[in-house]
């Protein structure tokens, strides 16, 4: 291959930031790594995507403990995929929130999901067998949206659209304008979309800005600590899944096969997004998901390691 697979080029240890949002919200980010936030109330701790292990989540924890010893209540996951979910374990919560849609998909999909993602990060898997056996499982799940009260604080949880999956939830704090986007926005990170539905996308992400936030936790990149900033972030995410999707789309619509698609579609990209964090990653994954509903599959196929492999060494070798 020539280029080495997925992200297994990256090992560089990232600076992590844990910086306070509002009188209630902090945000754990990590150099365009995957992003956790945490909700402090009254009564108790929400955290909003896990990190990948249980000991990779111990530095989320240590620092949660530096500003509260409350307990965590709840771990809100934002969607499905192992890179966010598998650590929850180590929070010890009471409960553990999702959508009915993204309890279905850990259904159909989850112990795929697994595999195929401990394959892609493995820097970011650092002790996965911390990871206890099995797959984390919602104990509460919701459809359309719920209100959890963290104890003179509540938290709205919405599932808006489809968008980076079918299922992504965000939590709201509307008195404080602040909003945890989960991977429906990133922040000078390319946007992963194997799972996506890229013509949905955009609407979902007109029903997140219709929200009015001031603030935002992004899946990936810094804190976002300005309307304007958040406006940026949405502006870039929507930038380039419209971009994408237009590029394979007229790829398709000329007859062109998925290498040739690729092969164009990155040289297309790069110039704009190619300092975005994990742009060689996620464009093999991306341009497969993009060509597969350009040419009618509705809904994304399920990743498994070999498929992953199999991707790669088709478009990249």
């Amino acid at each position: 291959m020539s280029k080495q697979f997925a992200s297994h080029a990256d090992l560089e240890e990232k600076t992590v930031t844990f910086e306070q949002l509002s009188a209630n919200a902090y945000a754990y980010t990590a150099e365009g790594d995957p992003n956790t936030g945490v909700i402090v109330g009254d009564e108790g701790v929400m955290v909003i995507d896990t990190q990948a292990t249980p000991t990779m989540a111990q530095d989320v924890i240590r620092r949660v403990r530096e500003v509260t010893d409350k307990p965590v209540k709840y771990v809100l996951l934002s969607h499905y995929h192992a890179v966010r979910v598998l650590g929850a374990s180590a929070y010890g919560a009471q409960e553990i929130i999702a959508s009915r849609e993204t309890y279905e998909l850990i259904v159909e999909r989850g112990e795929q999901d697994k595999a195929s993602e401990i394959g892609r990060f493995p820097r970011l898997f650092r002790d996965v067998e911390s990871v206890p056996p099995g797959l984390t499982w919602p104990t509460i799940t919701f459809d359309g949206s719920m209100t959890v009260d963290l104890g003179n604080l509540e938290v709205h949880i919405t599932h808006l659209g489809r968008g980076h999956t079918r299922a992504d939830t965000i939590a709201w704090l509307p008195a404080q304008k602040v909003c945890f986007a989960g991977d429906l926005v990133e922040y000078q990170s390319t946007p992963y979309a194997g799972d996506a539905y890229f013509r949905e996308w955009p609407r979902t992400l007109d029903r997140l800005l219709a929200l009015g936030a001031e603030k935002m936790v992004p899946g990936r990149g810094p804190a976002l600590k300005s309307a304007s900033e958040v406006h940026a972030a949405v502006a870039g995410t929507r930038a380039f899944i419209n971009d994408l999707y237009d590029l394979v789309n007229q790829g398709v619509a000329a007859g062109k096969d998925l290498k040739t698609v690729y092969k164009e579609t990155y040289a297309a990209m790069q110039p704009r997004y190619k300092d975005w964090v994990i742009f060689d990653h996620c464009m093999p994954f991306d341009v497969t998901r993009a060509y597969d509903e350009a040419t009618g599959i509705e809904h994304p196929r399920i990743w498994t390691a070999e498929r992953d492999l199999q991707m790669w060494k088709t478009l990249e070798g």
